[in-house]
């Protein structure tokens, strides 16, 4: 499903950030689970603990602000984004989802862990985040929290934010061309067409790329392109569909583009396997 068009009415949903749910160093990693529909928006909010979030199927997007920057993430069923504490993060559902969320004490967390970030998911990791939901104090719980949080620390991270400009204090023609690209991805307008409409020169834009964003925009287009293809790709959508729904005429010239971003062949991130058994359940 591409959800570059679709217009949508969110249905805001509450948090809790209460403190009976807040991580001890008694008990450092607590999970709960939420089931959400698509267009479902948690409001903007912060926690004073880590989080790991991510959805047991379903896809999410989720937008973080830290310090001058917003980050936007696209994020599957095989992904979690790692959120630091006391930053601000709001989750849209972009399709029906098993949120899990795991909150974590600082005497587990990583010490370099200062900025948010993508982690694949392992299947051992996904079984203990279920474990820890049904968990109760004791030995197996302490063990269940061990080793989650080893794993988690383990875990395989990936380049797929997609930087915005801030929504207060960045440029609001940037932003409005930002936006415009994330809702289209494939369109390959060239920059000095996509300027047109916000009122800006191509070479003011390109600055603005630089100086907000800390890159270009053909960089900046990737990372969309990017975001926008995994969740495809892990949906096991073939190959072929996701390089025209990015905007590749051809299969090799996506396969090429996305291998020399990730390092890996787009088929590495195809999971038909573990679709087929999620729909099976």
């Amino acid at each position: 499903m591409s959800t570059s068009k679709r217009k949508v009415q969110l249905t805001t949903v509450g948090f809790d950030n209460s403190a009976n749910r807040a991580p001890t160093p008694q008990r450092p990693v607590r999970s709960r689970a939420r089931s959400l529909a698509m267009d479902a928006h948690i409001a903007p909010h912060q926690h004073p603990w880590s989080q790991f979030t991510f959805c047991a199927s379903g896809l999410m997007q989720v937008t973080v602000t830290q310090e001058e920057r917003q980050t936007t993430y696209i994020v599957p069923s095989t992904r979690a984004v790692w959120i630091p504490p006391q930053v601000q993060h709001h989750v849209v559902v972009l399709e029906t989802a098993e949120l899990r969320t795991v909150d974590l004490d600082p005497c587990v967390t990583p010490k370099d862990w200062t900025d948010c970030k993508v982690l694949v998911v392992s299947k051992l990791l996904r079984e203990l985040v279920h474990a820890l939901e049904d968990s109760v104090p004791g030995a197996r719980d302490d063990a269940i929290m061990a080793l989650s949080a080893d794993e988690m620390a383990r875990a395989t991270t990936q380049a797929l934010g997609v930087p915005m400009p801030h929504p207060e204090h960045g440029d609001k023609r940037l932003r409005a061309l930002c936006e415009a690209v994330l809702r289209n991805p494939a369109d390959k307008t060239h920059l000095r067409d996509w300027v047109t409409p916000i009122g800006a020169s191509e070479r003011t834009v390109a600055r603005l790329f630089r100086d907000e964003l800390g890159t270009n925009f053909q960089q900046w287009r990737q990372q969309a392109i990017l975001a926008h293809a995994l969740p495809l790709l892990a949906r096991g959508m073939p190959i072929s569909q996701v390089a025209a729904a990015s905007g590749y005429a051809s299969d090799s010239a996506f396969s090429a583009m996305f291998k020399l971003a990730m390092g890996k062949a787009p088929r590495t991130f195809s999971n038909k396997s573990h679709n087929t058994a999620l729909r099976s359940q």
